[in-house]
């Protein structure tokens, strides 16, 4: 039971990472458009940046005075927590399971 437990919070994270590819790079997409200083900072391929992906989960994109971008990035800070929370999840049912 802790295994299908376990199996059933990857799909959650496997749910998380296909909002996580819809919303990030239009986020980036528009930051690129609209406000090409604060995508300066993150410089080319930010998709995949570590600082560019610590910006997005602190929430610090919020310093960007535009609705429609934080309505873009909102979704993909959501799904980044899911991700992580659902990975987290998942690897402390399966460490619990080999546990004897």
């Amino acid at each position: 039971m802790t295994l299908f437990l376990a199996l059933c919070f990857f799909g959650v994270a496997i749910g998380g990472f296909t909002a996580f590819v819809i919303f990030w790079p239009l986020s980036l997409v528009h930051l690129r458009d609209r406000h090409p200083a604060v995508r300066g900072r993150f410089g080319e391929n930010a998709i995949v940046q570590p600082a560019a992906l610590r910006w997005l989960l602190a929430g610090t994109y919020y310093e960007v005075p535009d609705r429609q971008f934080t309505g873009l990035a909102t979704p993909a800070r959501i799904s980044l927590m899911v991700i992580l929370g659902a990975l987290t999840a998942s690897a402390v049912l399966w460490l619990w399971s080999i546990a004897p």
